[in-house]
């Protein structure tokens, strides 16, 4: 019996009923090493060798720094600045949930945790400006994928560190296609709500209120300015970067805001520790099972195989996206990664893509994954907060998956739209 087909039919019968994917993933690993004999102490070394390393310390910083960013008071200065900047337009506060989902997203580079921070704020305010609840609800949930875009993103620090590429040039490749993308959705706000009397008791847009929010929020706009300026301008890397946010973060809480408490700060902690496990758990059961596809050369069987049906590079782009987002809506999105990065990589670059750009066309399928049942996360947490179905969510998110999907398609067919930005920044 071949490794490959213990790896694969023990990976997919634990997914078939109901096992979580690190279950899976790890499991599938462990049987492939006994039936090839291998040593089962040689996953502790790939246990040690899958987190042993210096980018991915930014993990769980960034996610650290978003979640106290929420408890010192940032999050929610950020999202009166952009409502200050849309005022009283048709769809105002749906496009100001997009900016702020933007703005936060450039400071925690977590799709749920944007979600979350913006969505405690936007979707309560939407429910009494008069939306409809399962709108409110799926316009923040699908916004909140802009999070892991947008840099600094932690979804390109797992895929720069897997695909052993830049992540600096990851992060610069990412602004582009996030502001593309939220575009998008902006339009689609405007033309959905467009006469259906949501703007009563809205500030009108006015240059006073703009200058006054700028002013109480200057801090908190200041963060990603400092975060990503200080990447891009190389005066530390992606990994520090993470490292001076905490600290920003933690002097303007206690000193400038005064918003930042123990209990908070205890709150944040306790919530960087499990999304940290999590991930570092789902990272190692993934290197194992990545490690035993390259050693069989399963990734070069399966490239073998594509290119036998087309070689047209446009076709495999679409046979590879719609690859993508169906594995994200079952599966967790640096898992995907961990995953795909081996099996998927080889096949583009032979076929002349750049890896940049295929891993920011990753990353954004893996957004559309955090708001597409039955997984998606960026789902579970807007309806939660809206107090409604899955189901509605899942209805009325379609169209603003259709556009985000639309642009991935056209980043994917025009990569300058993607590599623009690094070549003219010098990359």
């Amino acid at each position: 019996m071949s490794a490959a087909f213990v790896l694969f039919s023990a990976f997919g019968f634990l997914l078939f009923i109901g096992a979580p994917i690190t279950v899976a993933l790890g499991v599938a690993s462990m049987s492939a090493f006994i039936v090839v004999g291998q040593d089962l102490s040689t996953l502790v070394q790939i246990a040690f060798s899958s987190v042993n390393s210096f980018p991915i310390m930014a993990l769980p910083a960034f996610v650290l720094a978003g979640a106290l960013m929420e408890c010192a008071g940032v999050s929610r200065r950020l999202v009166k600045v952009a409502e200050s900047m849309v005022g009283s337009i048709d769809g105002g506060l749906a496009i100001s949930t997009t900016l702020a989902c933007v703005f936060f997203g450039a400071i925690s580079g977590s799709g749920p945790a944007t979600t979350a921070a913006v969505g405690m704020l936007m979707i309560p305010a939407m429910f009494k400006r008069g939306y409809d609840h399962g709108y409110a609800a799926a316009a923040t949930a699908t916004a909140g994928g802009i999070g892991i875009i947008i840099p600094p993103s932690i979804p390109m620090v797992i895929y720069g560190v897997t695909a052993q590429e830049s992540i600096t040039k990851m992060f610069v490749a990412g602004v582009v296609p996030g502001l593309l993308i939220s575009l998008g959705l902006i339009i689609l706000h405007y033309i959905r709500c467009r006469g259906k009397s949501l703007t009563v008791g809205a500030e009108q847009w006015s240059f006073a209120n703009m200058k006054r929010s700028f002013r109480e929020g200057f801090w908190a706009i200041l963060a990603p300015v400092v975060i990503l300026g200080g990447i891009y301008s190389g005066l530390f890397t992606p990994t520090e970067a993470a490292i001076v946010s905490i600290f920003y973060t933690l002097i303007i809480g206690i000193f400038v805001y005064k918003e930042m408490t123990l209990s908070g700060l205890m709150k944040s902690l306790q919530t960087t520790s499990w999304l940290t496990g999590r991930v570092l758990v789902i990272m190692f059961t993934a290197y194992a099972f990545g490690r035993l596809l390259v050693q069989y050369h399963i990734p070069a069987l399966i490239a073998e195989a594509l290119l036998s049906l087309t070689s047209d590079v446009h076709l495999i782009w679409a046979l590879v996206i719609l690859f993508l987002l169906f594995m994200g809506m079952f599966m967790e999105t640096l898992a995907i990664i961990m995953l795909v990065t081996p099996v998927l990589l080889p096949i583009m670059t032979s076929l002349g893509v750049d890896p940049i750009h295929f891993g920011v066309v990753l990353v954004c399928c893996c957004g559309v994954g955090f708001s597409t049942p039955p997984l998606g996360e960026n789902m579970f947490i807007a309806s939660g907060i809206a107090d409604i179905s899955l189901e509605e969510i899942s209805y009325k998110a379609l169209p603003f998956c259709a556009v985000t999907v639309g642009t991935i398609f056209l980043m994917a067919y025009c990569p300058a739209i993607v590599l623009w930005l690094p070549k003219l920044m010098g990359y």
